[in-house]
């Protein structure tokens, strides 16, 4: 095997310094003056004094409500900072009315009310989408049976019921999959929408991927999966058409359509992005022949992938990422001793193959590791120079496999162990919820506290998880 190295370092993240953590909110009772909030009070600007609104910020975020409050709030709607006795409509997302009565019942305890939330007709319990119809209309619509939500019924045949986290770094996802043929499903549309670049529609089918992942038993009808996060009527439309038919019309279609399989061709050669590719496509481009012959300007690192591409795109066991990690350990020790290398990425998740091979290296003394990776692509070049004068590669007797190195002071060492161990959705969601329930900011480098203006030391990764209020979820957990 002949390591094809890139050396990487992923720049730190922005993030808006307006985000605030979630709070549960406290049950206080109708006569306490703190309950409406000054906007509410301005009989002048509510137009509907009937209905008094509280949105349900459980599955929903904090920024989310809030945005949602200051639209109704603008149309005329009476909308509560807390619950209270005046309350006459509870609007949720993502919930069933049983999971909201739950809520309310001890959001009571803890508000130190006891005894039973008022029940119906006193409060209606209600899905999102009257509230939206509402805000496009300019006024409360008309209740209808698709806005309440139903209480489970009794003596019915039971639904098996899941509580998923709507965030993936609160969730340890193995890499046992209980509802693979379904994921795997979603997995194709999120790609098809990727090589598009329709990043937001990519990312939403990658999170109900993840949820079904999650599961802990397969799914049998897809009305078990209603009212879990990140699961959007799209999804739920797949899920449903393969149960009953064992396959996706949609996902069938995408696979064997000529852009989707040329737009895998071309960017499965390393150094070529979307872009690249798409602008190869529109030039009547679709295989790795038909570039070759086209005559197209390629850099080093795409000459690379061309030369390499058979190699590269056959998957790299963990037998192999274990001998090259022993050859890239001997070349930090020759240039660097005391150096540290670490696997990174799918292996260290336990992934028994993979598409590259990742390493982290750092030193004990901070500032010895400037330059680490030069040292070493140049040792390894000087093995293979020698390799060659020797005479003793006559033909081929390796393969390229293409490895990503990457050099971490060891004050920061534990933000890139994180960071690159992946999911790539685990990551993006640890890095949300920093922002939006926590008001921080991660990367790959640090730990940053917006409200405190400060940056947060961690020595592991355990103690990254308790500055984020996380419970830890070690690698083998965030295959999400």
């Amino acid at each position: 095997m002949r390591p094809i190295l890139d050396d990487r370092l992923r720049a730190p993240e922005k993030r808006n310094p307006t985000m605030v953590p979630l709070k549960r909110r406290r049950v206080v009772s109708s006569c306490d003056s703190s309950t409406s909030d000054v906007s509410n009070t301005n009989n002048n600007r509510i137009k509907f004094q009937q209905q008094v609104l509280f949105l349900l910020e459980r599955k929903m975020g904090s920024s989310r409500r809030a945005f949602l409050t200051r639209l109704g709030r603008s149309k005329g709607f009476r909308i509560e900072e807390r619950f209270s006795e005046s309350v006459t409509h509870v609007i949720s997302e993502n919930n069933s009315g049983d999971e909201v009565w739950a809520w309310l019942n001890s959001a009571q305890e803890e508000g130190g009310h006891h005894g039973q939330p008022p029940a119906p007709p006193a409060v209606r319990l209600l899905d999102i989408s009257w509230y939206t119809e509402s805000m496009h209309e300019g006024r409360p619509v008309e209740i209808q049976d698709r806005h309440t939500l139903q209480e489970p019924q009794q003596n019915a045949e039971e639904l098996p019921l899941f509580s998923v986290p709507s965030y993936a770094c609160q969730r340890s996802t193995t890499l046992h999959s209980h509802n693979l043929l379904l994921s795997d499903a979603l997995s194709v549309l999120a790609q098809s929408a990727e090589l598009a670049e329709d990043e937001g529609r990519g990312v939403a089918f990658r999170r109900a991927a993840a949820v079904l992942n999650f599961l802990p038993k397969a799914i049998s009808a897809a009305e078990h999966l209603r009212g879990l996060p990140s699961l959007g009527e799209h999804s739920l439309r797949v899920v449903q058409e393969i149960l009953e038919d064992g396959s996706s019309r949609e996902v069938e279609s995408t696979k064997q359509s000529d852009q989707y399989r040329a737009m895998k061709a071309l960017t499965g050669i390393f150094g070529v992005g979307v872009k690249t590719a798409h602008r190869w496509f529109k030039l009547g481009i679709h295989t790795l022949a038909q570039l070759e012959d086209s005559g197209q300007a390629l850099n080093h690192t795409q000459q690379a992938g061309v030369q390499h591409y058979s190699d590269l795109n056959q998957p790299v066991t963990k037998a192999e990422a274990d001998a090259i990690g022993h050859l890239v350990e001997t070349a930090v020790v020759a240039v660097s001793p005391g150096a540290q290398v670490t696997l990174i990425g799918g292996f260290r998740r336990g992934k028994v193959t993979g598409h590259d091979v990742d390493f982290l290296l750092t030193h004990p003394e901070e500032g010895k590791e400037d330059g680490l990776i030069f040292k070493v692509v140049a040792w390894l070049e000087a093995q293979e120079g020698r390799s060659l004068d020797d005479g003793k590669e006559t033909q081929k007797a390796w393969r390229a496999v293409r490895v990503d190195l990457v050099v971490s002071p060891k004050s920061q060492y534990a933000f890139a162990l994180l960071g690159w161990t992946g999911s790539k959705l685990f990551e993006r969601d640890l890095r949300r919820w920093a922002g939006h329930e926590r008001s921080m900011s991660l990367s790959s480098h640090a730990l940053f506290d917006i409200k405190q203006g400060k940056h947060l030391r961690a020595d592991s990764e355990e103690e990254i998880f308790a500055h984020l209020g996380l419970d830890y979820i070690p690698p083998s957990g965030r295959n999400a």
